[in-house]
C-alpha cells in the first residue's frame, strides 16, 4: 500500500460501509431465490449476481471467487488463494476489499442446529490473519450467512470462538459492535498477524425470518 495506512483503513471503513448497504437493499430478493437449504457458493453466487447492477450504478465492481495476482521474490506473477467476494472502486487502484462467506446455525440431518463457528474462524478469518486473504491490505471482512435467522446466538457462537482462539488470531481487544444496516447485525475485530495488523469487520445476515417467509410464500 501506497500513502497512510490509516487513509487507507478509513477508505476501506467507508466502501465497506457501502457495500454493506448494498447487500442490505438486494438480500430479501438473495433470500427469496434460492432453496431453503442452499449450498453456501449459491448464495454467494445469487448474492454477487444479484448486486451487480448495484455496484455498477455506485462506481463499483463486484466480483465471485476472486483471484488477487501477487508477484513472488524471483519476479514471476502468480494467483494466490481466491477469496468468495470481492469489491473494487475507482481510486482503489489495483486493492480489493476481500469478503470470505460462511454459513452459521446450520440444521444437520440429525436435527441438531451446529453453529459452524469452526469453520467461520479455521477457514476464514484465519486465512486473513495469515495472509492467504488480503496479504497487503490493513482490512478484510466476513459475511455470516445465518440459516435460521438467529443472528444474536450466532453473534454469541461467532465471538466467543473468537476469542477462545484469541491467541492464534491475534486478537487484540474483545469484538466491538458496529451499527447494524437493515437486519445486518456487525461487529469489529482487532488482530496482530507476523507482520502487520489488520482490522476485520464482520456482518451476520439473516436468511431465515418474517422477509423471507414472505418471499418463499410469494414463489409458491
Amino acid at each position: 500500500m501506497i500513502g497512510s495506512n490509516s487513509l487507507w483503513v478509513e477508505r476501506f471503513q467507508a466502501l465497506d460501509d457501502e457495500v454493506m448497504r448494498g447487500v442490505a437493499y438486494v438480500w430479501w430478493d438473495v433470500v427469496g431465490r434460492l432453496p431453503v437449504q442452499p449450498k453456501e457458493n449459491q448464495i454467494t453466487m445469487e448474492l454477487v449476481d444479484s448486486m451487480f447492477l448495484w455496484a455498477r450504478r455506485n462506481g463499483l465492481h463486484v466480483e465471485y471467487q476472486f483471484v488477487p495476482f501477487e508477484r513472488g521474490a524471483d519476479g514471476t506473477i502468480y494467483g494466490s488463494r481466491f477469496v468468495d467476494m470481492a469489491v473494487t472502486a475507482k481510486g482503489y487502484v489495483r486493492s480489493h476489499l476481500g469478503y470470505e462467506c460462511k454459513k452459521l446455525n446450520v440444521k444437520r440431518a440429525d436435527g441438531a442446529r451446529r453453529s459452524e463457528v469452526r469453520d467461520y474462524v479455521d477457514k476464514g478469518m484465519m486465512r486473513f490473519v495469515k495472509g492467504k486473504y488480503a496479504r497487503d491490505l490493513p482490512l478484510g471482512c466476513m459475511l455470516g450467512y445465518v440459516m435460521d435467522g438467529d443472528v444474536q446466538w450466532a453473534y454469541t457462537k461467532v465471538t466467543a470462538a473468537v476469542m477462545s482462539h484469541g491467541q492464534a488470531l491475534g486478537v487484540q481487544g474483545s469484538p466491538q459492535p458496529a451499527p447494524s444496516i437493515d437486519t445486518i447485525q456487525r461487529f469489529v475485530t482487532q488482530h496482530r498477524g507476523d507482520d502487520r495488523s489488520l482490522e476485520m469487520r464482520h456482518a451476520l445476515l439473516p436468511f431465515a425470518g418474517k422477509s423471507a417467509s414472505g418471499l418463499r410464500a410469494g414463489r409458491q
